[in-house]
C-alpha cells in the first residue's frame, strides 16, 4: 500500500522509545510471549479491555501483575470464585445510623487497572457487574452514578472453558473487551530459560516507567496514527464479511457462521490496528497491521454454527479462512 506523498506522518519515535522501555521491563519477567507483550501495549494505548485466555502455569496472571508494575497507577486484583457476589466487585450501599441515611462503600473496581482473575469462575451475575463499568466507565450504586478513575482498564484471565468449574462468559460481556489472547505453551528453549530465571525463587525488580501523563502521551500518538481511506475499507470488508459471507464471495463460509461481529468489533479493529503500527515504531498502518491483530479482535466475537462444530472449525480457523480470501489493498 502506498501513503499519500502530501500526507503529513507522525513521528513517533519519542513514544517508541517509551514503548521498547515498557517491553524491556516485561521482558525482565516474562520469557518468551512476545506475542503477549505486544498485545498488552496495544490494549494499553487503545483504551480497551484485555482478556486473556490459556490452561492454568503459562503466566497469565503474571503478565498482567508485571505489567501492573510498569505502571505508576492505582492497580487492584480480584480473584473470581464462585461464591464472589457482585457487590464484592463494584461496592453497595452501607446504612450509616449515626446520619440515618446510606453511604456508597466502593468496591476494588474503583481503581485505574483491574486484574479480574479467572473471570469464567464466578457466576454469570458476578461477570455481568463490569458491563457497566467496561463500556460506560461508571458504576451504578442505588441511585447514584460513580465516575470510575481515569485511564481505566480491566485485564481478565480465564482458563479454557472445558475446564472443570467454568462458566463460560456472555457474549455481551466477552464484547466489551477489545481483544481476546490466546496463550499456548512455551517453546523447549523458551521453558529451558524459564527454568534458569525462576528455578531459584526471587524479587525481580521492575520499574514503573508510565505515569498518568505519559500514558495520555502515548494514547494520543495512537490517535494520530495514520490509517489510509484503503485501509479503513479493509477493516470494513472484514468485519462485513464475518456477517454476510456469501455477499463477500465467501458462499463455502455462509452455513459455517451463526453470527458475525458488531459495529463495535469495526472501531476495535480500527483502533487496534492504529496501536499495533505504533508498537511497531510507525506513524501509519499497513495491512500486516490490521492481519496481525485481527484474529485477537475477532475471534470473540464470531460465533461458529452447528455445522462448523462438527468440522471441529473454531472461530481462530474462520478469522483465517477470512483473512486469506479478502482482498487486501
Amino acid at each position: 500500500m502506498e501513503i499519500a506523498a502530501q500526507t503529513p506522518l507522525p513521528t513517533v519515535e519519542r513514544e517508541a522509545l517509551a514503548l521498547r522501555q515498557i517491553e524491556a521491563e516485561l521482558h525482565k519477567v516474562l520469557v518468551g510471549q512476545d506475542e503477549l507483550v505486544r498485545r498488552l501495549l496495544v490494549g494499553l494505548l487503545a483504551r480497551g479491555h484485555l482478556l486473556l485466555e490459556g490452561v492454568p502455569g503459562l503466566a497469565k496472571t503474571l503478565a498482567v501483575k508485571t505489567l501492573a508494575r510498569t505502571l505508576a497507577l492505582d492497580f487492584k486484583r480480584v480473584q473470581f470464585t464462585p461464591d464472589l457476589l457482585p457487590a464484592d466487585l463494584v461496592g453497595t450501599l452501607i446504612y450509616d445510623p449515626r446520619h440515618g441515611e446510606f453511604t456508597p462503600k466502593r468496591g476494588p473496581v474503583f481503581t485505574n487497572v483491574l486484574l479480574a482473575d479467572e473471570i469464567n469462575r464466578a457466576p454469570a451475575k458476578v461477570q455481568s457487574a463490569l458491563l457497566e463499568a467496561m463500556e460506560e466507565r461508571q458504576v451504578t450504586l442505588g441511585d447514584a452514578t460513580h465516575r470510575l478513575p481515569d485511564p481505566f482498564m480491566v485485564l481478565a484471565t480465564q482458563n479454557p472453558i472445558e475446564q472443570e468449574g467454568t462458566y463460560p462468559l456472555a457474549e455481551a460481556q466477552v464484547d466489551r473487551f477489545l481483544l481476546k489472547v490466546k496463550l499456548t505453551y512455551p517453546t523447549r528453549a523458551e521453558e529451558a530459560a524459564i527454568l534458569d530465571r525462576m528455578l531459584v525463587e526471587r524479587e525481580i525488580e521492575v520499574r514503573p516507567l508510565v505515569d498518568a501523563a505519559l500514558l495520555g502521551q502515548l494514547r494520543s500518538a495512537a490517535d494520530a496514527v495514520y490509517l489510509d481511506a484503503k485501509l479503513r475499507g479493509y477493516v470494513l470488508d472484514l468485519v462485513a464479511a464475518t456477517r454476510d459471507p456469501a455477499a463477500a464471495g465467501l458462499k463455502q463460509l455462509a452455513p459455517l457462521v451463526s453470527f458475525g461481529a458488531s459495529p463495535r468489533a469495526t472501531l476495535y479493529l480500527a483502533r487496534a490496528a492504529k496501536a499495533m503500527a505504533l508498537v511497531s515504531g510507525r506513524g501509519y498502518v499497513i495491512p500486516e497491521d490490521v492481519k496481525e491483530i485481527a484474529a485477537d479482535v475477532l475471534r470473540h466475537r464470531l460465533v461458529p454454527s452447528y455445522e462448523a462444530e462438527a468440522q471441529n472449525l473454531t472461530s481462530d480457523d474462520l478469522v483465517m479462512r477470512l483473512l486469506d480470501h479478502v482482498e487486501v489493498p
